[in-house]
This record gives structure tokens, C-alpha cells and sequence, in this order.
């Protein structure tokens, strides 16, 4: 096993395009990393570049203590696994799992103890027989997990393992996996556009956005204190609401206005940010998490506070049981995740009602008495809100 370090790495394309810019990110000996982002971030790219498969334009790869940037991939001890499984349907399960030591001239009593190994762990034994044409979608990337399992490599690679497989068994696998790594205790470095399936299973998650890495830390921190207006609405769902706003009132006395209603915000979630005292009377991006959000009809009478909360209409239900998603609208700018450093550049789309008031979001108690196209208040937790500012998009903290 070893550690994976990428130092001031770049990915520049022959026709100019670059992939990936100054990325630099240690993943440490045991580590489940996960590199997580939209389409076309980069994430897949930086992967493929560890594994050797896209070359380095600049900067420095080491896995372990060995600088492997013109190393060949068969040479650098990892082991990759494919979204489609890559397995030769001609060959038995047992011939695929042990297809590599078979190149690495393994002797074949080995082999087959190896094999039989992995087939354990992965609950393949009475499968071993079958050709993957036989196998359900998840015994299929079983098969490839132990194909690299069995290399005992220093580390793995997983490239969106789990797109080919139905809802219900990407919960299934994505836990199978976490478990996998721990027991093993691989290094491994993990894409996805699920941005669910990286807070689930990384030890740490790194959030890139068009070549450039934007975050990368735990699960939780990512969520509680996104460094940037991008990581707190890519991280979450449904996403962070964003209102740009003017930050009102006084560093004591906070407010921001919602179209026609003022919000009193709970001095508290200014505490150690003296940069916000900048901000009053100022363009702000206030970011409010949808669980943030209450029915303010199901508070008790001690905890209602006429300036925590607002008047709306539910513009959409969305009923699962254990909560309901309130969709509302509000006559506020929304602040596109992807306005900030790009500017010129299309933002996305925004949904608005059929007036043109911006829709936001909620998550609110299965109790709720909210009917569709009635009116509702709702009440913030203010003392939550996270700020950004709208020039850069970073997030506003000591």
C-alpha cells in the first residue's frame, strides 16, 4: 500500500484545452478519496492520470515514494476499476478475477489460492464457474472488484463503478465497497457525479469544478462549512438555496430583505466573521440549507419569532413519507453556483413560477397542513445561514 500525491499537476490537451489546472491534493496510505464534481470537471481526467493513462503536462505524481509521472501503467502497482465492468464474457469468473496474475506469470497454484481469497470476500465462491453472461449487473462488478483485489496493489482506482446499476443496488454495492476498503485498507481514489454516493463512502471528498479543485475534506465539513458558493450548492439535496441579497441592519442587528419582507438573522451566525461588518449595506450571496427551513405553523408558541419568519405559497409537494419538500417562490435573485469566477459564461438555469419569482426550496415535518397553491410561513434558522461573497463566491469566516 502507499499514498497517492499530485503536485501542481496539469492536463493540457494538443488542441489547447486544459483539463486540469494546479491540482494538488495528498491522499494519504489507506485513504478512500473521492473526487466528485459535474460532468466535465476534470475528475475522471485526474484519475486517469494516476493510473497512466493520460500523460502529465506538468507538475509531479508520486504514489508512494516513487515519482511515477513517465512510469508505464503496468508498471505502477495500481489496479483500475471500469464503469463497465471490462470483463471477457468468454472466460469463466474464475479466469477473469485471475486473468492479471495469469500475465504476471503467476504459478497457477497461487493463482487459484488468491482467486478462491477474493471469491470469499466478495461472496463469489459458488459463482466462479459461471461466465459474467450469467451474473446480475452487481455480482458483475464483484467480478471486477476482485480482478483487481487479487493484484494486491498499492492502490485502486474506481472510475464510476456503479453507473450501470439500478437505484436500489447503487445503495447496495456503494456500501459493499466502503466496507471492502476498510477491510482491505487500500489506498484508493474513488469518481463520481453523485455527489450522494461521494458523502457516503470517502473518508474525505474532493469537489472539483472545470479543472480546478475546489475542496477537499470530510464529508461533513464539506457540507457544515463549504470553503465557496459552488461546494455549498454542489454538496447536498436538494441543494443549499442562495439568495443574492443586501445584508441590512447592523453587525448586531442583522437583516436581509426577501422581495417585500425583511428577515431578522440571528446575530449568532455573523459570530467570527468580523469581514461581514464590510459587507452591511452590500450585495451578499445568504445561503440556507432546505432543513434550515420550517413550517413555522408547527413551532411552539416559545419558539416563534415574527422576524424569523416569511409568507408564501407552495408552488410544489414533493411527499416521501418521512418529510415533505416544499417548493416556494420569492420575488429574489437566485445566485447561479456557477456565476462566480466565470463570468460571461452561461449560469444555469434557474426555476421560476409564472411570474417570474425565483423558486426555492424547503424540508419540512410530515405534520405539515401545507396544500398546494395555499399560503404558508416558513421559518429560517437563521443562526445556520452561510454567507459568500458574490465577487469571488467565497464564503465569508474568520
Amino acid at each position: 500500500m502507499a499514498g497517492v500525491v499530485l503536485k501542481d499537476v496539469n492536463k493540457v490537451y494538443p488542441n489547447g484545452y486544459q483539463a486540469i489546472t494546479d491540482l494538488n491534493l495528498e491522499i494519504a496510505d489507506g485513504e478512500f478519496l473521492v473526487l466528485v464534481g459535474p460532468s466535465g470537471c476534470g475528475k475522471s481526467t485526474a484519475l486517469r492520470m494516476v493510473a497512466g493513462l493520460e500523460e502529465i503536462t506538468g507538475g509531479e505524481l508520486s504514489i508512494g515514494d516513487r515519482i511515477v509521472n513517465d512510469v508505464h501503467p503496468k508498471d505502477r502497482d495500481i489496479a483500475m476499476v471500469f464503469q463497465n465492468y471490462a470483463l471477457y464474457p468468454h472466460m469463466s469468473v474464475a479466469d477473469n478475477i485471475g486473468f492479471p496474475l495469469k500475465l504476471a506469470k503467476v504459478p497457477k497454484s497461487q493463482i487459484r489460492a488468491r482467486v478462491a481469497k477474493a471469491a470469499s470476500i466478495l461472496d463469489l465462491t459458488d459463482q466462479l464457474d459461471k461466465k459474467p453472461g450469467n451474473l446480475s449487473g452487481g455480482q458483475r462488478q464483484r467480478v471486477a472488484m476482485g480482478r483487481a483485489i487479487v493484484r494486491q496493489p498499492k492502490a485502486f482506482l474506481m472510475d464510476e463503478p456503479l453507473s450501470n446499476l439500478d437505484a436500489k443496488l447503487r445503495v447496495q454495492m456503494r456500501a459493499e465497497i466502503a466496507s471492502l476498503q476498510k477491510d482491505l485498507g487500500v489506498t484508493t481514489v474513488y469518481v463520481t457525479h453523485d455527489q450522494v454516493e461521494a458523502m457516503t463512502m470517502g473518508d474525505r471528498v474532493a469537489v472539483m469544478k472545470r479543472g480546478f479543485l475546489q475542496q477537499a475534506d470530510t464529508p461533513q465539513n464539506l457540507y457544515d462549512k463549504p470553503a465557496n458558493v459552488f461546494v455549498a450548492g454542489f454538496i447536498g439535496s436538494p441543494s443549499m438555496n442562495l439568495f443574492l441579497v443586501k445584508l441590512g441592519g447592523t453587525i448586531e442587528a442583522p437583516t436581509i430583505e426577501l422581495g417585500d419582507q425583511t428577515l431578522q438573522v440571528d446575530p449568532s451566525a455573523l459570530e467570527g466573521r468580523s469581514e461581514l461588518t464590510d459587507f452591511i449595506g452590500k450585495d451578499i450571496v445568504a445561503g440556507v440549507r432546505p432543513e434550515d427551513i420550517s413550517d413555522a405553523g408547527l413551532a411552539d408558541e416559545d419558539e416563534r419569532s415574527p422576524g424569523e419568519t416569511i409568507t408564501t405559497t407552495v408552488h410544489l409537494m414533493e411527499s416521501l413519507g418521512s418529510e415533505i419538500i416544499v417548493h416556494f417562490p420569492l420575488p429574489v435573485e437566485s445566485f447561479s453556483i456557477m456565476d462566480a469566477e466565470f463570468e460571461g459564461e452561461d449560469a444555469l438555469e434557474v426555476a421560476t413560477d409564472s411570474i417570474g419569482r425565483t423558486i426555492y426550496v424547503a424540508r419540512v415535518s410530515p405534520r405539515s397542513q401545507a396544500r398546494l397553491g395555499e399560503s404558508i410561513s416558513l421559518r429560517f434558522d437563521t443562526g445556520r445561514m452561510h454567507f459568500f461573497d458574490p465577487s469571488t463566491g467565497l464564503a465569508i469566516r474568520d
